[in-house]
């Protein structure tokens, strides 16, 4: 039912995966970021509830999801994603992504472009380093849990052998043949609107839309008009960027 969202959970490759389910309609699926869970995605599943149906799971090693390891490569997230969307027999779902989220989309769309209908990238990593502020901060935050004594709730992020340690992919970029918006924050203290500039210049069928301000949640601080931006996109409309 439209504005009700449902707790579940499904098994992908013997692991359990936690995912809130939401609306009737063409599916959408919904990754969260590196530092958070798929309650990221709670005003967004009410707002569109009434139009698609959709899914965020909490990736492996978040939130309800099934956390076998400390760590995890960008392909374990990748391949969960994948069998996920397949499991549940969701035919070419439209994904949408924010940072490390954003990354396990866009490789996605990349490695199997036919079960991809349409791409959201939010503030997404793989176009730049991570800025040396951003890298400050999340060394911080780490200090700070652990003199508190705090376990760090969300596992760390690992280069597989020969990747870029940033999972950089412009070099792939030209390649994406699937129909991209790209949504970015101005002064992203993370990674700088240079790289989504770049990335739109590469991907043959993107727009970008920037909000303006300091931030990196783009969908979560401009709410009611990311929810205006994506409906358009969604509904095959060509986004007022």
């Amino acid at each position: 039912m439209p504005g009700v969202i449902e707790s579940r959970k499904c098994t992908v490759d013997g692991q359990r995966v936690h995912y809130l389910k939401a609306g009737d309609g063409p599916p959408v699926v919904l990754l969260h970021g590196g530092a958070s869970d798929s309650t990221d995605w709670i005003a967004t599943m009410g707002t569109l509830s009434a139009d698609y149906s959709l899914y965020a799971p909490d990736m492996l090693g978040y939130g309800q999801s099934d956390r076998v390891k400390d760590a995890y490569y960008l392909r374990d997230f990748v391949a969960s994603t994948r069998d996920f969307i397949q499991g549940l027999g969701l035919a070419s779902p439209a994904l949408v992504g924010h940072s490390l989220g954003g990354r396990v989309c866009l490789d996605i769309a990349l490695l199997y472009p036919e079960i991809v209908s349409k791409l959201v990238l939010i503030d997404t990593l793989g176009f730049s380093r991570i800025s040396h502020w951003g890298n400050w901060l999340g060394t911080g935050l780490w200090h700070i849990r652990k003199f508190l004594g705090r376990p760090n709730p969300y596992p760390a992020l690992l280069p597989g052998e020969g990747e870029d340690p940033h999972w950089i992919c412009l070099d792939r970029l030209p390649n994406l043949r699937v129909p991209t918006l790209v949504v970015w924050k101005q002064l992203d203290p993370y990674l700088p609107l240079a790289s989504a500039r770049k990335a739109r210049e590469l991907i043959p069928e993107a727009s970008l839309k920037v909000f303006f301000g300091y931030g990196h949640a783009p969908h979560r601080q401009h709410r009611r008009a990311f929810h205006r931006l994506l409906m358009r996109f969604l509904n095959g409309e060509q986004p007022a960027v």
